[in-house]
């Protein structure tokens, strides 16, 4: 889970920012910009971040975060018991989502930073509300990884709510994981457990 979720959210943070021009078709160029923009500003803070490592979070909050649907993507990983929920407990459970996907998309940084990424061709109607970005990240030695990003139409701006690799979603991955956890504890336990997972050190 934690290594699958990681490469999830590298890509999720450079294909996250479909949203920049609002046009469709200019999406690949957006991508490479933004992930150049993040990558260089890794590299210009180096030293910062060796002294400070939290140093990164805010930069993922400024770069990154803009561009999820977190309350679309809450929703859709709690499924039933979203429904169930208390207005109180959708949003202690989107905040300690947030949460332990920058702090695992953080830990996974330096793992898969230097990666190529390959974008395919966009097939989308027009006008369309929600799309789907395909792409391939490069294994030396190995065969590519499929990487599709689904990204809704919200406010005028392009967001994602959910990434797959390898036809695994991130959605679908948490639900069945989170399902399992409430089954046990309830969504009060398991937005607890959440808020704990995100206190601990980025290595655990």
């Amino acid at each position: 889970m934690k290594r699958f979720t990681g490469l999830l959210l590298l890509v999720l943070s450079i294909s996250a920012t479909h949203i920049a021009s609002g046009a469709v078709q200019s999406a690949e160029e957006l991508v490479k910009q933004t992930a150049e923009r993040m990558l260089s500003t890794l590299r210009a803070e180096n030293d910062a971040l060796e002294r400070n490592p939290d140093r990164v979070y805010d930069l993922v909050n400024e770069i990154v975060l803009p561009h999820f649907d977190f309350p679309r993507m809450a929703k859709r990983v709690l499924g039933k018991h979203w429904r169930k929920a208390t207005p109180q407990q959708r949003r202690e459970f989107t905040e300690a989502f947030r949460d332990l996907l920058v702090r695992t998309y953080t830990n996974s940084l330096t793992e898969y930073a230097e990666q190529e990424i390959n974008y395919l061709p966009l097939r989308a109607k027009s006008g369309a509300k929600n799309v789907t970005v395909r792409s391939e990240i490069e294994q030396p030695g190995s065969t590519p990884i499929d990487v599709s990003y689904r990204l809704g139409w919200v406010s005028n701006e392009w967001k994602v709510y959910d990434v797959s690799i390898e036809g695994v979603s991130l959605v679908t991955n948490y639900r069945s994981s989170f399902s399992r956890e409430i089954s046990q504890g309830g969504l009060g336990g398991l937005i607890d457990e959440l808020a704990r997972r995100s206190q601990q050190p980025p290595n655990d």
